[in-house]
């Protein structure tokens, strides 16, 4: 009983490092990095995660451009699983942020309406089975990603209507008012 119990908690343990190094492999260090220098940022971290997106977008179309290149169906089907892993990663980071109400009023526009060119640029290749799950899956990212930016803007401007944006440094707080 011990033995199988052990065998069950090595074997769970080598299918979760499995996984985390799976989903590691889709941002490069030094993207990796960035986004830890950008932890306390929101806006410059949402910045990052679609910089890294649109290179692997940018990757796709160059692909695209050479379909018979040796190798371009793995190659498009990687960038792809890249690309979900990276929008399933920015999402999450959308839903934490939702509840604090960080200003992203001029970042989430432009996360908008990358997400709508990036849709396009995953529907452009031919269907082939070597990628068609790994588009499906890139695809419903994409669209998850703009559902929340596109819920995230509305609430954000509902939010900032209503509470004054954070003051700019070098100017003088509004003096409190004690009721007597």
């Amino acid at each position: 009983m011990l033995r199988r119990l052990i065998c069950l908690l090595l074997l769970g343990s080598a299918f979760c490092a499995f996984a985390q190094k799976h989903d590691e492999t889709a941002l490069s260090d030094a993207e990796v990095e960035e986004i830890r220098e950008a932890a306390i940022d929101p806006a410059a971290r949402i910045s990052i995660f679609q910089k890294a997106l649109e290179a692997r977008i940018n990757r796709i179309e160059e692909i695209l451009k050479k379909p018979k290149a040796p190798g371009a169906t793995e190659d498009i089907h990687d960038y792809m699983e890249q690309f979900r892993a990276i929008a399933d990663e920015l999402d999450d980071n959308l839903d934490d942020y939702q509840p604090k109400h960080p200003d992203l009023r001029k970042t989430l526009p432009k996360l908008l309406a990358a997400t709508e060119r990036w849709m396009t640029v995953l529907k452009t290749p031919q269907d082939n089975a070597a990628y068609t799950l790994a588009r499906k899956l890139a695809l419903e990212a994409a669209q998850d990603l703009h559902d929340s930016a596109k819920e995230m803007i509305d609430d954000q401007t509902e939010w900032w209507k209503t509470h004054k944006p954070p003051q700019k440094k070098g100017e003088a707080p509004e003096p409190i008012t004690m009721p007597r």
